[in-house]
C-alpha cells in the first residue's frame, strides 16, 4: 500500500496515523469510524465503548438521533414511543405555520395532553441512518481522466445506482456523498418518517428569548426546545401520515440526566452538521471579508427592516412573516460576526503561512507545484462579477412575488403553447394558493425598491440589465431611489403575481402576451437572462476550478503533513463531536463561566419587550422557587451551558451527551468570539452553546403543565 493510500484522508479510510492530541482538539468525525479516536475520548472522561456509538448489527447511538427535514437541524429520540426532541427555532416554522391569529400557539405555547391532541405537521419529514459505507474504491477509479464536468455526471450515475442497490426490496432510501472535494465517497442509507406531529412547545418568549439580541451570544438565556413525535405504520415502518399509525418504536432512545455537569466533564455532540470549509484559501477569506459577505449583510438587513415594520402592526403579520424573519435573521448576524472574526483572529495570514509552507514543499512535484498559480487566475477571473450574484441572489429575488414570478419566466416558451400553459397553469394553483396565505404586499414592495437601488449603486454599471435604464426612464421621480419607489408601487400595483383575484384570472387563461407586459415578469426575467447570458459562465468556471484545484491541495496536505487533515469537512452527514464543559476568557480581565441560571433570565427580563418578556406564571413559578426536582445545588434552575465541541449549522437540536451516552442538554448556537469557526477552529475560543436540560424539563413540567417527564427514562 503507497503512501498515499496510508495518509489520503485517514479519517475516511479509517486507519490511524500518529499525530499529538489534546482535549481541545477539533474535529466532526464519522461515527463508524470513531473507533480510532476511543482512546483519546476515554483520556477525556468517556465511559463508553465506540460500539456504543454505532453499530450496524446492534443498537447504538445512531439509532436515536434523527435528521431533521433532509438536514437542516437535528433531533434526538428520548423515549420508547418515539417521542423527539429539537430545538425551538428548527420547530419554529412548523409552529409558526400551525398557529392562527385565534389560536396562536407560537407566542402562547402549546401542550398536547394525550397522542389524539398532537398536531401533524404536513411536509415534515425525519431520516434514520441505517449504515454508511465506503465506496471510495468503487468510484475513485472509474473518474480517471475524466474533466470536471463529465466527473460531477459520472459521480452522480455511480451514486444512484449503488444506491439503487442498497436499497433494492427495501423501504430505504440512499445515497453518496462527496467528502474532501471529492477525494472520497460514502454510501448513507436512510430510514424515512413522514408522519412527524408537534407534542409540544414553550411560548417563543422562552425558546427565543433574546431575540437577536442575544443570538450567537453567550451568557445565553435561551430555552431553545420544542417536542415532536415520530408516527409509524402498524410495522414500525416509515409511511405518510394517517390516522391509523401509531407512535414509533425506536431501536434506541436517550435516557435523560438531571445529575448535572461541571467543568472538565465530557461532551460528546451527536447530529447533523452542514457546511464548513476548513482549508479555504486565503484567497477565498480575502474575497468573502471584503466583498461576499458584506453584500448577503446588507441585502439581508433590507429585508429584515422592511418585515419587520409590517410584522409589528398585526398578529396575522406576523405569523405569517415570522418564520422566514427568523431564518434570515440568523444568517445575517452569522455573516456580520464571520467578518469581525475573521479579521480579528488574523485567519488570512494564517492561511498565506499555510500556502507558503505547501508551495515549499509541492516544488518538484509534478501533481502540486504551481496549483496555486492557476487559483489566483481562477480568483482573478471570477472576483468581478462576485458580488453581481450576490446580490441578484440575496437581494432582487429575495422579493417573496419570486416563488410565483420565476417558474412563469422559466417557463416562458411554454407559455407560447396553449395546451402546455393550461397544464403549467393547474400545477401553479395550490403553490398560488398557499403563496397568498402569507403574502404581504407592503413589505415586499419595499424589498423591490430598496434591493434594486444596492444593486444600482454597488453593482459596475456596464453590468446592469436593460431593465434598469428602462425603469429609470419610464419612472423618472429625480432620484433613482425615487425612481425605484415608484417603479414598485407600480408593479405591485398591477402584476398578476401580486393579487390573488388577477392571479387567479391569468391561470384560466394563461398567456405569454399577459405577461410580457407584466412589470414583474419583465424585471425578474431581464436580470435572470442578463445573468445567464454574460455572468453565470464566470460562476461555473470558477467552482469548477475551486474544486478541482481544492480536491488536488487536500490531497497533497495529506501527503505534506497527515496531521493537518484528521477528519473531512462537514457536509449534512452524520458526525459525531467530543470535548469537555468549559468556560473562557473573551477579553482581557473579562470571564464567561460555563452555565446560566433561571435567575439570569429574570434579570434580562423587560415587561411586554419583543426579546425579553416572560409568561406570567414563568414570574410566578421564579417567586415562589417552585422549581421542582429541577434545581441545582445552589438552588437555581440551570438554563444553558458551553462546552469546547465543534459544531456548525444543522446540529441545531443536537443531542449533547455526558460521558455515558446520557441526555444533557440540546446544542443551539455558537459562540460570537469564534463566528469563524466554519472556516477556523479556534481552540482558545470556540464555544458550543447548549439549553440544559434540567431547564427543558422544568419549563414543560412546570411552565407547560404537561405530565410528558413522566414517558422519558430520567436518571438522578
Amino acid at each position: 500500500m503507497n503512501r498515499l493510500k496510508i495518509t489520503l484522508l485517514s479519517f475516511v479510510l479509517g486507519i490511524s496515523v500518529s499525530y499529538a492530541s489534546d482535549p481541545t482538539d477539533e474535529g466532526m468525525w464519522l461515527p463508524s469510524l470513531i473507533g480510532k479516536n476511543e482512546a483519546q475520548m476515554k483520556k477525556q472522561g468517556f465511559k463508553l465503548t465506540t460500539k456504543d456509538i454505532y453499530d450496524i448489527n446492534n443498537a447504538s447511538l445512531k439509532d436515536a438521533i434523527v435528521r431533521m427535514g433532509g438536514g437542516f437541524c437535528t433531533g434526538e429520540i428520548v423515549s420508547d414511543k418515539g417521542l423527539l426532541f429539537t430545538n425551538h427555532h428548527c420547530g419554529y416554522d412548523a409552529i409558526a405555520t400551525l398557529s392562527t391569529p385565534a389560536d396562536n400557539i407560537l407566542d402562547n405555547g402549546f401542550w398536547a395532553k394525550s397522542n389524539a391532541e398532537e398536531r401533524a405537521v404536513e411536509g415534515l419529514f425525519i431520516d434514520i441512518l441505517v449504515r454508511m459505507e465506503d465506496v471510495t474504491d468503487k468510484i475513485m477509479p472509474e473518474l480517471k481522466g475524466l474533466s470536471e464536468k463529465d466527473r460531477a455526471a459520472k459521480v452522480n450515475q455511480l451514486g444512484n445506482e449503488l444506491s439503487k442497490k442498497a436499497t433494492d426490496g427495501t423501504t430505504y432510501n440512499a445515497s453518496v456523498r462527496e467528502f474532501a472535494k471529492g477525494n472520497a465517497y460514502y454510501l448513507f442509507v436512510f430510514e424515512k418518517f413522514s408522519d412527524i406531529r408537534l407534542v409540544g412547545t414553550p411560548p417563543q418568549s422562552i425558546g427565543k428569548y433574546g431575540g437577536d439580541t442575544d443570538n450567537w451570544e453567550w451568557p445565553r438565556h435561551t430555552g431553545d426546545f420544542s417536542v415532536f413525535r415520530i408516527y409509524a405504520n402498524k410495522d414500525n415502518k416509515g409511511a405518510d401520515y394517517s390516522q391509523e399509525n401509531v407512535p414509533y418504536k425506536p431501536k434506541k432512545f436517550l435516557p435523560v440526566s438531571l445529575k448535572g455537569i461541571k467543568p472538565g466533564d465530557f461532551t460528546m455532540v451527536f447530529g447533523f452538521p452542514g457546511r464548513t470549509n476548513r482549508y479555504e484559501t486565503s484567497m477565498g477569506i480575502k474575497l468573502a471579508i471584503e466583498k461576499v459577505n458584506p453584500g448577503i449583510v446588507k441585502n439581508r438587513d433590507i429585508r429584515l427592516k422592511a418585515w419587520k415594520e409590517e410584522m409589528d402592526k398585526d398578529v396575522a403579520t406576523k405569523l405569517a412573516l415570522s418564520s422566514e424573519y427568523a431564518n434570515i435573521a440568523n444568517y445575517w448576524k452569522y455573516f456580520i460576526g464571520q467578518t469581525q472574526q475573521l479579521q480579528r483572529l488574523k485567519v488570512y495570514d494564517q492561511k498565506v503561512a499555510m500556502e507558503a509552507k505547501f508551495n515549499a514543499w509541492a516544488k518538484g512535484k509534478a501533481e502540486y507545484e504551481g496549483i496555486f498559480e492557476e487559483w489566483q487566475k481562477a480568483y482573478a477571473a471570477y472576483e468581478p462579477y462576485a458580488t453581481h450574484s450576490t446580490y441578484l441572489n440575496q437581494g432582487i429575488i429575495g422579493a417573496n412575488i419570486v416563488n410565483l414570478a420565476m417558474p412563469l419566466v422559466m417557463a416562458e416558451e411554454q407559455l407560447k403553447d396553449p395546451v402546455r400553459a393550461k397544464a403549467m397553469a393547474e400545477r401553479m394553483k395550490g403553490s398560488a394558493d398557499e403563496f397568498f396565505k402569507s403574502f404581504n404586499l407592503p413589505s415586499d414592495q419595499k424589498i423591490v425598491a430598496q434591493t434594486l437601488l444596492a444593486f444600482y449603486n454597488d453593482i459596475p454599471k456596464e453590468q446592469h440589465p436593460a431593465i434598469i435604464q428602462e425603469i429609470l426612464t419610464k419612472f423618472s421621480s429625480g432620484t433613482p431611489e425615487e425612481s425605484f419607489k415608484k417603479f414598485a408601487q407600480e408593479m405591485y400595483l398591477t402584476s398578476v403575481v401580486t393579487n390573488k383575484d388577477r392571479f387567479a384570472k391569468f391561470i384560466e387563461s394563461p398567456s405569454a402576451e399577459v405577461l410580457a407586459n407584466d412589470w414583474a415578469l419583465k424585471y425578474f426575467s431581464d436580470f435572470r437572462k442578463n445573468y445567464i447570458t454574460k455572468y453565470a459562465k464566470y460562476n461555473a468556471d470558477f467552482q469548477e476550478a475551486d474544486k478541482k484545484l481544492s480536491r488536488i491541495y487536500i490531497k497533497g496536505l495529506t501527503e505534506m503533513d497527515p496531521s493537518l487533515v484528521q477528519y473531512p469537512d462537514a457536509n449534512s452527514t452524520l458526525r459525531v463531536s467530543y470535548g469537555n464543559v468549559q468556560d473562557y476568557d473573551p477579553r482581557d480581565g473579562v470571564h464567561y463561566n460555563y452555565k446560566t441560571n433561571i435567575t439570569g433570565v429574570i434579570e434580562k427580563y423587560k415587561p411586554n419587550d419583543y426579546e425579553f418578556d416572560l409568561p406570567k406564571n414563568f414570574l410566578e413559578l421564579y417567586k415562589n422557587k417552585d422549581f421542582g426536582q429541577y434545581a441545582d445545588a445552589q438552588g437555581e434552575v440551570p438554563v444553558g451551558f458551553i462546552t469546547n465541541n465543534d459544531i456548525t449549522g444543522g446540529n441545531s437540536g443536537s443531542p449533547v451527551l455526558n460521558a455515558k451516552g446520557e441526555l444533557i442538554g440540546l446544542a443551539f448556537d455558537g459562540n460570537w468570539e469564534a463566528m469563524s469557526g466554519d472556516i477556523v477552529f479556534d481552540k482558545k475560543y470556540k464555544r458550543c452553546i447548549n439549553v440544559d436540560i434540567r431547564y427543558v424539563l422544568w419549563c414543560i413540567e412546570k411552565l407547560g403543565g404537561s405530565d410528558l417527564v413522566k414517558e422519558l427514562k430520567v436518571v438522578k
